[in-house]
């Protein structure tokens, strides 16, 4: 059996990290379908169905290839992996510490004097992370349990050290407000910058530090049928018919790559010696998005995963290579082993500080009925969704 490979014998070996290493990790992963299936579902929505394009190959032939999830999907999928379960938004028993955002609401209709403690949402399982609604037009609780005057957009703002020009419009971001607004981020919500956040009335976007796709080459269309039964007859769907589209594929691979250059260009050292001081990210901080990046591929691939109920896939073999290696060489053939109690450890959050911050989103605000609202005529959904949540 091979030696195994471990994140600090990939840093200390191939320079990762260093002001002149290779400017991506990558991460190949060929997978098969679990129980021996030949026919899988890929992400599709209705009226446009699956993506299939034709892929240039060499001597001007070309091949089918299917777009099985996008890199949103795919962000979607490396965020649940972060989870106790598929239901329980609690961390990952391996993410003890990382710090996240959670939007907190009251028990019911009627505020108490019971704390609100009620989870609606975190920023591992909200679409657009840190920049959701649910948690910027919230208030934030402060040590007394009650909720801060400001909203916590408002004082990601002033954190933040942007320029306001024109009243909650219009925002200017000084070139040196960047190291203060990679700081914040990390200190709330590390995954924000791992999988990437939009900001849009401040202008502030933050790129996908880690970006997936997964694809099957030599794709082929396989079409069947499905019907749904209403024996009572108590909708207004009837006995309808419906068409379900399903591929078969030479090659199913997952890929990931992560943008290591853009991750250096989080902090460096200003000066010299002992006098110099860091902007931005240290490189315990920048240490510890890139074993976060590498824990969830570890996560997601290590097992029979169900990227959705018809496509339970499972990794077959897999090659690490940096941007700058031929298809032949790799730097690794095996997944790599990563402490990640160690690297949140090491990442500089102080005992005092909340790993956690709670926000505040008062119950008759989030829930609040809409007028008029009178049922969709027409029938439910008749095939199971496949469908993926862009951001």
């Amino acid at each position: 059996m091979a030696d195994a490979v471990t994140l600090d014998s990939l840093l200390s070996e191939h320079k990762l990290l260093d002001p002149d290493g290779p400017v991506c990790l990558i991460v190949h992963a060929t997978m098969g379908i679990a129980a021996g299936l030949d026919r899988f579902q890929p992400a599709g929505f209705p009226e446009i169905g699956h993506v299939i394009y034709d892929a240039p190959r060499d001597a001007g032939r070309s091949e089918k290839v299917c777009i099985v999830d996008s890199p949103a999907s795919m962000a979607n999928h490396l965020e649940q992996v972060c989870l106790a379960g598929e239901n329980d938004p609690s961390l990952h028993d391996d993410l003890n510490g990382l710090p996240y955002v959670k939007c907190v609401t009251d028990q019911g209709p009627q505020v108490s004097d019971v704390p609100p403690a009620r989870l609606v949402a975190t920023t591992l399982t909200e679409g657009h992370r840190l920049a959701s609604d649910y948690f910027l037009d919230g208030h934030r609780l402060g040590a007394d349990g009650k909720p801060v005057d400001a909203t916590f957009r408002d004082e990601l703002r002033s954190e933040f050290g942007v320029i306001e020009v024109k009243k909650d419009k219009t925002y200017f971001i000084t070139p040196d407000a960047w190291w203060t607004i990679y700081k914040t981020l990390f200190q709330y919500d590390p995954n924000s910058l791992v999988h990437g956040v939009l900001f849009a009335k401040e202008q502030i976007k933050v790129s996908r530090l880690l970006t997936a796709h997964l694809e099957a080459f030599g794709a082929a269309r396989v079409g069947r049928s499905g019907v749904k039964f209403d024996r009572l007859g108590k909708t207004t769907s009837g006995q309808p018919i419906f068409a379900v589209d399903e591929e078969t594929a030479r090659e199913i691979k997952a890929t990931f790559i992560i943008d290591l250059a853009m991750l250096r260009s989080y902090g460096r050292k200003q000066g010299q010696g002992d006098a110099a001081n860091v902007l931005g990210l240290t490189p315990q901080q920048k240490k510890l998005l890139l074993a976060l990046s590498l824990w969830k591929v570890r996560e997601l691939l290590r097992r029979t995963f169900s990227y959705r109920s018809g496509c339970k896939l499972r990794m077959q073999s897999v090659v690490l290579r940096t941007d700058d290696q031929k298809d032949t060489e790799s730097i690794a053939t095996q997944l790599p082993l990563v402490d990640m109690l160690a690297a949140i450890t090491d990442a500089g959050f102080t005992a005092e500080e909340p790993r956690v911050t709670p926000v505040y989103y008062p119950f008759g605000d989030l829930f609040k009925p809409s007028r008029d609202e009178t049922p969709a005529a027409g029938g439910e959904d008749e095939a199971e969704a496949s469908d993926e949540s862009e951001v």
